[in-house]
């Protein structure tokens, strides 16, 4: 039994009183025979476009995707995206229908779609219409392809990334001739726009079961993503790490929390080892500079694949300084506040922390990391004076010592580092006392 949302019901009701069979359909009502809240609510009709619009004449409603039979409905209980039962024709460039074609069966309608779980429907009165046994594949926690699975994938290739998002999401396993299709039509990701692929890949990364799916289909993933690729299986032979660099790399994944830019950075904080990888004569692996390359690796693909810029910026600073220290003193940490600020030192903290356990060699680095930590709560109760904003006197106060120029800023520069240093407190009376010293040679 699905507990359809009032506003969905209602919506329901009204077309099928004007005469045009109605169903929920798709994510939701997956979602809902598995126990989840759906996000979203969407229904599919037997009613064509104009006669929708018809039937929701005096209601809010956004017509953008008529073309293809979808009528969006605004109401106070949320959006309602409603399509006519459809089949779909060719996909010439593997992505979008060339054109659709109405239909009267629900039946006809649930076989366009992916996967078996997502191609169920559902109404208040007549139940669950299941077709293609998806609800046998969702107790199971399978994923199957509806029909032809390289037909599916070949229709549309984001399809392949979604079984992969679904599979990390949900932790379902993918029936192997699904996979098997999944892996042979996977060169068709290139034919889907950069946003898409980054909005899947995310989900993906994010899931609850990211670890295992991101190692079972490596060979998927880095498809879309073939900055990635050599680091399957580049081993790191040294004294640091059990796994090669794309084992270690996810395990770190799975042990930071799910934002997604934490998950971003774990992927690939460690991505330009493969290109600076050298071995010594004793058979240990090196790889010098690989923070450099991963920050370049990290700006190529954030810019690939369109990623907002402050998050782009903030995965890519996680990349480049993962392996820089935090502090083992409160002078040290201190500094890195200075530059870095507090958010993106915890998140250092996480990336340092993940990557630690993705090393599982080490296990007394994270007591390191937990002491760090601990000095970090200590200076942030301190109130300590991190910037030339928080220090007690300014640029007019070096002015009035005559000071003009770039040489005002380089005495507050140095008035900050004797702070940060421990070396002065920030008050007035002290920073001017050595600001006159400096100036008079006395330091």
């Amino acid at each position: 039994m699905i507990d359809l949302p009032a506003h969905a019901a209602r919506a329901i009701a009204r077309l099928e009183d004007a005469g045009y069979e109605t169903w929920a359909v798709g994510g939701c009502v997956r979602d809902s025979l598995r126990g989840a809240q759906p996000h979203d609510w969407d229904l599919c009709t037997a009613a064509r476009p104009a006669q929708m619009q018809a039937v929701f004449a005096d209601g809010r409603v956004l017509e953008t995707g008529l073309r293809h039979g979808t009528l969006t409905l605004l109401t106070d209980g949320g959006p309602l995206e409603i399509t006519s039962f459809r089949m779909d024709g060719g996909y010439t460039d593997g992505r979008h229908p060339d054109g659709v074609r109405f239909v009267t069966d629900v039946t006809a309608d649930l076989a366009r779609r992916d996967f078996t779980v997502g191609a169920m429907a559902w109404h208040p009165d007549r139940g669950l219409c299941d077709p293609f046994g998806g609800l046998d594949d969702l107790q199971d926690g399978v994923l199957r392809a509806v029909g032809d699975a390289d037909a599916r994938f070949t229709e549309d290739a984001l399809r392949i990334l979604r079984g992969v998002r679904f599979a990390s999401q949900l932790g379902f396993s993918v029936e192997p001739g699904t996979a098997a299709a999944m892996r042979r039509q996977a060169g068709r990701l290139a034919n889907v726009s950069a946003e898409r692929v980054r909005a899947e890949l995310t989900g993906l990364l994010c899931g609850r079961f990211a670890q295992r799916t991101l190692l079972d289909y490596a060979d998927i993933v880095t498809v879309a993503l073939p900055e990635l690729a050599p680091m399957v299986g580049c081993a790191q032979q040294h004294p640091y790490h059990r796994y090669d660099v794309w084992e270690h790399s996810v395990r770190a994944l799975g042990q930071i929390p799910a934002d997604p830019a934490l998950r971003w950075a774990m992927l690939l904080h460690d991505s330009g080892k493969p290109a600076c990888k050298t071995v010594d004569e004793n058979g240990v692996g090196h790889f010098y500079g690989h923070p450099g390359v991963s920050r370049a690796l990290a700006e190529q693909v954030t810019r690939r694949l369109r990623f907002a810029g402050e998050q782009a910026a903030r995965i890519v600073l996680l990349v480049e300084q993962h392996d820089r220290p935090l502090g083992d003193s409160d002078k040290l940490v201190r500094r890195r506040l200075a530059q870095v600020g507090e958010a993106r030192f915890r998140d250092l903290l996480a990336v340092k922390k993940a990557d630690a356990v993705g090393q599982e060699t080490h296990p007394e680095d994270i007591g390191l990391l937990l002491e760090t930590e601990r000095r970090l709560a200590v200076v942030l109760a301190q109130d300590a004076c991190l910037s030339l904003r928080q220090l007690a006197v300014d640029g007019n106060d070096m002015q009035a010592f005559g000071l003009s120029g770039p040489a005002v800023g380089e005495m507050l520069r140095a008035l900050l580092d004797a702070v940060l240093d421990g070396e002065l407190d920030n008050t007035r009376a002290a920073l001017l006392a050595h600001a006159r010293a400096r100036m008079e040679g006395a330091l």
